[in-house]
C-alpha cells in the first residue's frame, strides 16, 4: 500500500469470484460496516475503504492539500485501489455521501460496478439541509469543526433509537483535522447540481436503495427518483433513521445480500 492509496482491507472467501466493496460516508471510516462484516463475507469477497482523509487513510494525500476535493477526484481513489488489486467488477455498498461517490463511479466506469446498494442515499439537499451547509460553509473558518459535525449529526439522526449511529459518527469524525473537514464540508455544496444530472440520466445497473422509514431529509427525493427510473428500487425500513446498515443491520444485511444474489449474474467482468 503506498502513500498515494487509500487504505483498505480485504476478506477472502474461499470459493466466490464476486467483490463487494463498501463505501462510507463523509466523517466516517470503513469502521462503520462492522455489523455487516460476518454476514457478508459468508458469501462474498469483501473489500472495504477509508476514503482520503478519513481513518486510516488520514496522513496520505499529502500532495493533495492545496487541491480542493471533487467528487471525480474522490472516485478516481477508489478506482486506483480497484486496480491495485486488479478487481475488475464489483458489487457497491454505500451510506450517505458515501452513495453519491458510487453512482459518481458507475457514471465515470459502468463496467466496474455491477450492482449499487445504496442506504440512507442523499439524492438532494433539501431546504433545510440546504441552510445548515450555507450556515455551516460560513462559520466553518471560525467554529471548531467538531461543533458544527455533532450538529449536523444530531440534525440528521436526531430520534433516541439514532444515538449509537450518532456517536459512531462523531467517534470517527474526531480522527478528522480541521482543514480535512473543510475540504469534504465544500463538496456537499456540490450535493444537488450532481444529482440533478443523475436524476435526469439513468443507468442500466440494478440499484437498491435502503431508506429508514424515518429518514424524514432524504428519503421523500429517493421516492420521487425510484419512480422515474426503471432499475431501482426502495426498499423502506421501519422505526429506522438514516444510518440504516447500523440501527436496522438484520434487515440491511438480508436485502441487500439478496438483492446482490438477485444481480449478480447480470453483469459479467
Amino acid at each position: 500500500m503506498t502513500d498515494n492509496m487509500l487504505f483498505y482491507k480485504t476478506y477472502q472467501h474461499p470459493s466466490s469470484n464476486e467483490w463487494v466493496v463498501f463505501v462510507h460516508g463523509a466523517g466516517g471510516s470503513s469502521a462503520i460496516w462492522y455489523k455487516q462484516i460476518k454476514a457478508y463475507k459468508q458469501h462474498f469477497n469483501l473489500l472495504l475503504l477509508d476514503l482520503r482523509g478519513h481513518g486510516k487513510s488520514n496522513n496520505m494525500f499529502k500532495d493533495m492539500i492545496a487541491n480542493p476535493y471533487t467528487f471525480k477526484s474522490v472516485t478516481k481513489d477508489i478506482v486506483h485501489v480497484l486496480n491495485h488489486l486488479k478487481i475488475q467488477s464489483a458489487h457497491f455498498v454505500g451510506i450517505s455521501l458515501g452513495t453519491i461517490i458510487i453512482r459518481n463511479l458507475a457514471e465515470i466506469a459502468p463496467d466496474r460496478v455491477k450492482t449499487m446498494i445504496l442506504g440512507g442515499a442523499v439524492t438532494r439537499l433539501n431546504t433545510r439541509s440546504q441552510i445548515l451547509v450555507k450556515l455551516g460553509n460560513m462559520c466553518k473558518h471560525i467554529i471548531p469543526y467538531m461543533w458544527l459535525y455533532r450538529l449536523f449529526a444530531y440534525v440528521v439522526m436526531p430520534q433516541k433509537n439514532q444515538r449509537e449511529s450518532r456517536h459512531l459518527f462523531v467517534r470517527e469524525a474526531k480522527k478528522l483535522c480541521q482543514k480535512e473537514f473543510k475540504r469534504w464540508f465544500k463538496l456537499a455544496t456540490e450535493v444537488n447540481p450532481i444529482m440533478k444530472y443523475f436524476k435526469e440520466k439513468e443507468l442500466s445497473i440494478p440499484t437498491l436503495y435502503l431508506m429508514g422509514a424515518n429518514d424524514y431529509m432524504f428519503i421523500k427525493p429517493v421516492k420521487e427518483m425510484v419512480q422515474r427510473h426503471k432499475f431501482s428500487f426502495l426498499t423502506e425500513l421501519k422505526d429506522c433513521g438514516h444510518v440504516c446498515n447500523v440501527e436496522r443491520p438484520d434487515d440491511f444485511n438480508q436485502h441487500s445480500i439478496d438483492f446482490i444474489k438477485q444481480h449478480k449474474t447480470t453483469y459479467t467482468a
